[in-house]
C-alpha cells in the first residue's frame, strides 16, 4: 500500500510533461547549432578568403565570381585577414585582389619584394630579382603599347637568355643557359609572376608583377649589375693586353 508521501510524489509526476530522450536531446542541440551558424562568416566569403590565402591573389579573368565577392566584401575580408597580419589590396584596373603584409610601421616601404606571406617572408635571390626586373620591363612596355590592364603580355624564353647574359655574363653552354632560365621562371611561377611556358616556349607575365617590387629599386639593381658586368669586361680586356 502506498503511503501519503508516495501519493503526493506520484501526483507531481503525473502533472509533469513526459519528454522522450530523443526530443530532449534534440532540444539541447538545436539552439547552439543555430547560434553558431548565425555567427559564422558567410560560406561564399569563407571560400574567397581561403582561396586568397592559398594562392596569394585572385584574378578577375580567371575567377570572376571570387573577384566580385572579394571587392564587394573587402572590409569584411580584411577583418578576417587582420589577425594574420595580412590585408587584401585591390587593383581594379588590372582586375586583381592580392595579399600584402600588414605593417605596424606606417612609414615602412610597402613596395618591398613580395612573396606569398604564408609560405615564407623570403627574399628573392639575385638571379630571381634580376629576372623579375627584366620581366617587369617587358610588362611595362606591353601596357604602354596596349594600354594599362591589357592582358597577354607574352615573352619568349629565348628572348630572356641574352637579357640575363648582359648582366651575368655567359654562364655556360646554350642548353645550360636555357635550363637556368626555365628553372628561374618556374621559381617565379610559384610566386604568381608568370605562367608555365606554352608549346611555343613563351610565358605570359601576370599582372601582379606591377605590385611585386619598387620599380626604382629594380632599376637601381639593373644599373648596378650593368656596371658590374662592364667593369668585369674591362678588367678582362686589360688582363689580355
Amino acid at each position: 500500500m502506498n503511503g501519503v508521501f508516495d501519493r503526493i510524489t506520484q501526483a507531481f509526476a503525473d502533472e509533469e510533461p513526459q519528454v522522450t530522450p530523443d526530443v530532449e536531446a534534440a532540444g539541447e542541440n538545436e539552439l547552439p547549432d543555430q547560434h553558431q551558424e548565425s555567427e559564422r562568416t558567410p560560406a561564399r566569403l569563407r571560400e574567397v578568403s581561403q582561396d586568397l590565402l592559398r594562392f596569394g591573389l585572385l584574378e578577375e579573368r580567371q575567377k570572376p565570381n571570387f573577384y566580385k565577392v572579394a571587392v564587394r566584401e573587402l572590409d569584411e575580408l580584411n577583418r578576417i585577414l587582420e589577425p594574420l597580419d595580412l590585408f587584401a589590396a585591390v587593383d581594379d584596373v588590372r582586375g586583381l585582389v592580392f595579399l600584402k603584409v600588414l605593417k605596424a610601421d606606417e612609414n615602412a616601404d610597402v613596395e618591398e619584394e613580395w612573396s606569398h606571406p604564408l609560405v615564407r617572408k623570403q627574399r628573392l635571390n639575385l638571379e630571381q630579382s634580376l629576372l623579375l626586373a627584366i620581366l617587369r620591363q617587358y610588362f611595362v612596355a606591353h601596357e604602354q603599347e596596349a594600354g594599362t590592364g591589357a592582358t597577354q603580355a607574352l615573352v619568349a624564353v629565348d628572348e630572356l637568355i641574352p637579357q640575363m647574359q648582359v648582366y651575368l655574363g655567359d654562364q655556360g653552354s646554350e642548353s645550360q643557359e636555357r635550363s637556368r632560365i626555365l628553372e628561374l621562371l618556374n621559381q617565379l611561377k610559384e610566386h604568381g609572376v608568370v605562367t608555365a611556358p606554352d608549346k611555343d616556349e613563351r610565358v605570359m607575365i601576370r599582372p601582379v608583377i606591377a605590385h611585386l617590387a619598387n620599380p626604382e629599386n629594380l632599376t637601381a639593381l639593373l644599373h648596378w649589375l650593368r656596371e658590374r658586368a662592364q667593369n668585369e669586361c674591362d678588367t678582362h680586356k686589360e688582363r689580355e693586353q
